[in-house]
């Protein structure tokens, strides 16, 4: 069960700038595409950073910062440096933010928002294997997940989770998706298979949430900690050996 791409739902056609663009070209490519930040990019459209307003309004701050009479080139903290950078800063390739954080087409949709979350981040430009810029993935992108279609969460559910991975049959119980909410309900053979089965569909795209009406004939809990046991027993005579 593969999660969506970022390729899915990327922007391809991006507002880039290159490393000598002028910073007032920069804020009128943002003003003019209604952006809050873009990629910089070389010559032969690798990524070589990116520029945000919060970039921008800081080399306005930072004019102040670097005026204090107690600030003077011994005494700057890295910061301090980085904003007298950035305050002298006239083309892209001085005002960006370096190096930038970038996903592959190929990753996930997990990976994507894990990275924003992670870094605080607004937006990810993404890149080919050589580098190369090919789009661009916000927040706003990510939360497109969620207006999946109830019934093709439904079928993906199915197919994906009851038929392959639980080896159901379809139809064994009842799946009702609503507004991206999934219900599980009827019984199942095994205790054990209950929170599998709870899990697994919460981890499919668009699942706001799982609400839990399933039963079991058998209660395993026993045989499965019985299994773990033993399998934690081989191992750790292997690392005996």
């Amino acid at each position: 069960m593969d999660h969506r791409q970022v390729g899915w739902l990327m922007n391809t056609e991006v507002v880039k700038a290159r490393s000598g663009t002028s910073f007032r070209e920069v804020v009128n490519l943002l003003g003019r595409h209604r952006k809050t930040g873009l990629p910089v990019v070389d010559a032969d459209g690798k990524v070589l950073g990116v520029i945000s307003e919060t970039d921008l309004m800081f080399r306005q701050a930072a004019q102040d910062i670097l005026q204090n009479r107690w600030y003077n080139r011994r005494r700057l903290t890295g910061s301090a440096r980085a904003a007298r950078a950035k305050k002298r800063g006239l083309r892209a390739r001085e005002l960006m933010t370096s190096p930038p954080v970038t996903i592959g087409p190929h990753q996930s949709v997990t990976e994507a928002a894990r990275l924003m979350v992670t870094g605080k981040l607004d937006r990810l430009p993404v890149v080919d294997a050589e580098g190369r810029l090919c789009g661009l993935v916000t927040r706003t992108d990510l939360l497109k997940v969620f207006l999946r279609p109830d019934e093709e969460i439904r079928e993906e559910l199915v197919t994906e989770v009851l038929v392959r991975t639980l080896a159901l049959r379809p139809g064994a119980i009842g799946v009702s998706v609503r507004a991206g909410v999934v219900t599980l309900s009827g019984r199942l053979k095994r205790s054990s298979e209950v929170p599998l089965a709870l899990r697994l569909a919460g981890r499919i795209d668009g699942v706001v949430a799982v609400i839990d009406e399933l039963e079991y004939e058998h209660d395993d809990t026993a045989e499965q900690q019985g299994e773990q046991t033993v399998r934690d027993r081989a191992q750790e005579w292997l690392r005996r050996m």
